[in-house]
């Protein structure tokens, strides 16, 4: 399913207030590098025979926490220190990927952290999570309570509140739209999942930044819609969260800074189920034995729902977390046979 939101903008569109411009991307960059080298984007072939044209997928599932949210992590706190604004401790919500981001940032910066999940989260994101020296706290049924939880955290204990959306995450997350537009300057469309919107709202920043025309999509759960709806509506609009495995997209209130900057640069909304979720996550490890979560294999299964629109365009996707847990993966394979 998708809907359209906006005739094509002009190439050099006006950039948001929040957007880091191509300087500041550049800095990011600087920042990120400290800790490891740009992820590599590769032009599959056996993908791009079943997508029926040149499809690249971007690989944000080789950083070291095994996702793209480690770069905001890493520039959200240099722009703490530089600021001199470092705290003690810090607090934050998460489904896994961010609070993975916020603990290899805080550890790196020897400040505690402390990171609430919904109860029934993946066992394995909260097991990388203590690893990094997270304090984990359980609470809530969705990502929703347990933010909630976590501003309650910062409230009693003074610790920092770390947002999932935040100028000083957007520019860390630009970097990999930017190595990505840098690499294959080529692109004419990009595929991005929306989870809280750092990630299409830096896809959009790149493209700003590098004055590209290609097109962005974004990809919303059709379990989780509160960007879907509110996009439409022009206001947040809360939506029941069902998805049983895209995590990093389950969102039940959309942010209104995100909605923001996406409703002018988005070339439409496409809506992907469980079940192509899963199909995804199975052809993406076929053709590349590279294994994706759930968002991480969204953009690839909107693609493919809008396959015979793509031909003769260079599709560009993104394998934004390979995160899942072990057994979740290997039923999902088993299921497929």
């Amino acid at each position: 399913m998708s809907a359209v939101l906006r005739e094509e903008a002009p190439a050099l569109a006006t950039r948001p207030r929040g957007l880091p411009g191509l300087q500041d991307i550049e800095h990011a960059a600087r920042v990120v590098y400290r800790e490891f080298q740009a992820t590599p984007q590769y032009r599959w072939g056996l993908s791009s025979r079943r997508l029926g044209t040149d499809c690249w997928i971007k690989h944000e599932n080789h950083t070291p926490v095994g996702a793209f949210k480690i770069r905001g992590g890493l520039t959200y706190f240099d722009a703490l220190k530089t600021r001199g604004q470092l705290p003690a401790a810090v607090v934050s919500a998460t489904r896994g990927n961010h609070g993975q981001s916020m603990g290899w940032a805080a550890r790196a910066h020897g400040v505690a952290c402390t990171i609430v999940v919904p109860r029934g989260n993946s066992l394995e994101k909260n097991a990388a999570m203590r690893a990094l020296g997270v304090t984990l706290v359980e609470h809530g049924e969705d990502f929703q309570e347990s933010r909630e939880h976590a501003l309650q955290l910062s409230g009693e204990s003074g610790a920092h509140m770390v947002p999932s959306f935040h100028a000083d995450l957007l520019s860390g997350v630009s970097t990999y739209w930017w190595e990505f537009m840098l690499a294959v300057p080529q692109l004419d469309v990009v595929y991005v999942p929306i989870g809280q919107g750092s990630g299409a709202c830096s896809a959009i920043a790149a493209k700003l930044a590098l004055k590209r025309k290609l097109r962005i999509v974004g990809v919303v759960s059709a379990h989780a819609i509160t960007y879907a709806e509110s996009l439409a509506a022009g206001r947040v609009v809360e939506a029941p969260v069902t998805t049983q495995l895209a995590d990093g997209m389950a969102c039940r209130i959309a942010d209104q800074k995100a909605l923001d900057i996406l409703a002018p640069h988005l070339d439409h909304i496409v809506q992907v189920t469980d079940s192509e979720v899963a199909q995804a996550m199975r052809d993406l490890y076929a053709d590349t034995h590279n294994v994706a979560e759930g968002a991480g294999a969204a953009s690839f299964a909107a693609a493919m729902q809008e396959r015979e629109q793509l031909r003769g365009q260079v599709v560009g996707t993104t394998l934004c977390g390979g995160n899942v847990d072990a057994m979740v993966f290997a039923d999902l394979l088993a299921a497929g046979r």
